[in-house]
C-alpha cells in the first residue's frame, strides 16, 4: 500500500497553494489583523467556486466528490497561510446548510472547549451555526486571536455537534500541521539570514536543535493526520459492511483512536514550533510587525476546538485499552 500522495493529490496542493498565495498573501493577512476583517465575503465565495467547501460533497449534489485524505491537504494549506474564518464548520455544513458549499454563507459551529461549550467564534458573521435552528444571541468576549473574534452565547444551549466531531477534529489537525510547517520554514529562513559573530545563526548548535526539533514536530503530526485521514476514508466506504456489531464497533473507536492521536500531536506541533520559532527569532519573534505571534495565537484557539488535549487523551486510552484487551470495552 503506498501512503504517498498520489499526483492528483499533489497537485490539488499545489493549486490551492497557489490560489492562497495570490489572493491570500502576507499583504492581506496583515491587512486583515489591522483593519479587524476576520472573514472577507469576496474571499469566502471565491474558495466556494474553487470547490473548497464542497470538496467531499458527492458529485451528484454538486460537489467534488473527494474524500478526507483530499480535504486534509486542502485544509493543510489554508493553516499554512494562516487563512481566517469557520473554515471547518462551513465546509462540514456543506450539502446541510443553504450556501454553504458555494460559498454564499459563511457557517460557524460550538466547536470550542470539552463538548462544545457557550463561547462560539466568528458569531457576528455567521448566517448559521452548525445544528443550530438559527444564531444565538451572544456577547463578545476578548480572543488571544485578533482574527478570530470570539463571542459567549447567553440564551439556550449549545447544539449537537457529535456528529462532525471527529471530521471537525481531523480537519483542525491539519491547519494546526499547516500551521506548523509554516514556523518552521519561517525560523529555518530567519537562521540563515540573521547573522552573528560572522555568521549566520543557523550555524549554531542551539539554533539547529530548534530547528531540527520543530521539523520532527511537524513531520510526525503530518504523517499521524495523513494516516487518520486514510483510516477514516476506508471505514467510511466500508460502512454497513462489518461482519458484526461488535467488528463497527472496533472500526469506530480505532478511526478515533487515530483522529484522537492526530488532533494531539497537531495541537502540540503548532504551538511548540510558534514558540521555537519566535525563540529563533530573537526579541524581533515578539514584535507586532512580525508574524509567528499570530500562528501562536491561532494555535492556542485551535487547540480548544472539536477535541481539547484532555478529550484526545481520554479517547487515545479509551482505545489502547480496548486493543490490549482484545477489543473489550474497559
Amino acid at each position: 500500500m503506498d501512503f504517498q500522495p498520489t499526483r492528483d493529490q499533489r497537485d490539488l496542493r499545489v493549486g490551492v497553494r497557489e490560489l492562497l498565495a495570490g489572493r491570500y498573501g502576507r499583504d492581506a493577512l496583515r491587512a486583515a489583523v489591522d483593519g479587524g476583517s476576520a472573514v472577507d465575503r469576496e474571499l469566502w465565495r471565491e474558495l466556494g467556486a474553487a470547490g473548497f467547501f464542497a470538496l467531499r460533497l458527492p458529485e451528484a449534489e454538486g460537489g467534488v466528490g473527494l474524500g478526507l485524505p483530499e480535504a486534509v491537504l486542502v485544509f493543510e494549506e489554508a493553516g499554512r497561510a494562516l487563512l481566517p474564518g469557520p473554515l471547518v464548520a462551513t465546509h462540514l455544513a456543506a450539502g446541510a446548510v443553504p450556501g454553504a458549499a458555494a460559498g454564499t454563507a459563511v457557517v460557524t459551529a460550538f466547536d470550542l472547549g470539552e463538548r462544545g461549550g457557550p463561547l462560539v467564534s466568528y458569531l457576528a458573521e455567521a448566517d448559521a451555526v452548525l445544528g443550530a435552528a438559527g444564531l444565538p444571541p451572544g456577547e463578545p468576549v476578548r480572543s488571544a486571536d485578533p482574527l478570530t473574534p470570539l463571542h459567549r452565547v447567553t440564551g439556550g444551549g449549545p447544539a449537537d455537534v457529535s456528529a462532525y466531531r471527529e471530521a471537525g477534529a481531523l480537519l483542525t489537525a491539519a491547519l494546526q500541521v499547516g500551521s506548523a510547517l509554516r514556523t518552521l520554514e519561517l525560523a529555518v529562513r530567519y537562521a540563515g539570514e540573521r547573522e552573528q559573530f560572522g555568521q549566520p545563526i543557523g550555524a549554531f548548535q542551539a539554533v539547529k536543535h530548534l530547528c531540527a526539533g520543530m521539523l520532527v514536530r511537524a513531520e510526525v503530526a503530518r504523517t499521524a493526520v495523513y494516516a487518520a485521514a486514510v483510516t477514516a476514508q476506508a471505514a467510511d466506504a466500508a460502512d454497513g459492511q462489518a461482519a458484526d456489531g461488535q467488528d463497527a464497533d472496533g472500526e469506530a473507536a480505532e478511526v478515533a483512536g487515530e483522529i484522537a492521536a492526530a488532533k494531539l500531536l497537531a495541537d502540540e506541533a503548532a504551538v511548540r514550533n510558534a514558540r521555537d520559532c519566535l525563540q529563533v527569532h530573537g526579541g524581533m519573534g515578539f514584535t507586532w510587525e512580525a508574524d509567528v505571534h499570530l500562528h501562536l495565537k491561532r494555535a492556542w484557539v485551535r487547540a480548544e476546538q472539536w477535541v481539547t488535549a484532555a478529550e484526545a487523551e481520554e479517547a487515545l486510552a479509551a482505545e489502547l485499552s480496548r486493543t490490549a484487551t482484545g477489543g473489550e470495552a474497559r
